[in-house]
């Protein structure tokens, strides 16, 4: 088994890739970050947000696991002083995992030219540059409503914990193969008139947003940005792909939420 190191700039984060190099090797573990089988993150969330997309191209060969080296994270499942742990655990690596959904974004451009197509693990948003965002969203290619309001955010369900949840979204347990779809400070008036709440929907169903103006559009995948192009409509759609953690140790879904939001053990 090869196991590829991603760390972030921090310098606790570069101490522990350090201490985790060095104790790989002493195992016996080979380090590749080209053709790894798995990808240990050194951060927190951001860190594999940024290892994932690096990874993307290889997720049906890769697994992730992530150690954090700040606040507790949905990706990271250990601590910066658990690296001997980790390191034991990698050397009795029997190919255990579990996995979670993605989402997939196909992007038109207003201009004719080729479509681009990304992969989410957490969320993507449409906003304006300035003003307001007036959009027509389909669902199975059917008019659903007609939006007015700063923008949409499209999640996944592990993502429904981030941006989506401070708009207003539904906490999502992953074991649901699912895409939401969460409203910006939507205006409802006699013209524009919305669900004004969250809308999940199955796999077999699709998202399509069609900005009324192609021009001054910001798009989001992630940490991943699309801004200056003329955007004709972007589809959201559960991906054929999944992402795959090590399930060393794997946190439970709800104990995460408890431990980010609400916390009894710091009450």
């Amino acid at each position: 088994m090869k196991v590829s190191i991603f760390s972030n700039n921090g310098l606790s984060s570069q101490k522990v890739a350090t201490a985790l190099q060095k104790g790989l090797t002493a195992a016996g573990v080979p380090i590749d970050s080209l053709d790894p089988d798995v990808v240990v993150t050194v951060g927190g969330d951001g860190t594999l947000l940024s290892a994932f997309h690096h990874y993307n191209d290889r997720l049906d060969k890769v697994r992730f696991v992530g150690i954090h080296t700040g606040h507790l994270g949905f990706y990271t499942d250990w601590r910066d002083y658990e690296v001997q742990e980790l390191i034991d655990s990698l050397a009795q690596d029997n190919g255990q995992s579990v996995s979670y959904p993605l989402l997939t974004i196909q992007v038109e451009y207003a201009d004719g030219t080729h479509p681009d197509q990304a992969l989410a693990l957490n969320e993507s948003t449409i906003k304006k540059v300035s003003g307001t965002m007036v959009a027509n969203v389909y669902i199975k290619d059917e008019l659903f409503e007609s939006f007015r309001g700063d923008g949409l955010c499209i999640s996944t369900p592990t993502g429904s914990t981030a941006y989506n949840k401070s708009v207003g979204g539904a906490v999502l347990n992953p074991r649901f193969n699912a895409v939401q779809m969460a409203e910006i400070a939507s205006i409802n008036n006699l013209v524009f008139r919305t669900l004004g709440s969250p809308l999940i929907i199955p796999a077999d169903e699709w998202i399509r947003i069609e900005p009324a103006d192609p021009t001054d559009n910001v798009l989001m995948c992630d940490q991943l940005g699309i801004e200056g192009r003329p955007i004709k409509a972007i589809t959201y759609r559960i991906a054929r792909q999944r992402i795959a953690f090590a399930e060393y140790r794997h946190t439970h879904f709800w104990q995460r939420v408890e431990s980010s939001f609400i916390g009894r053990e710091n009450a």
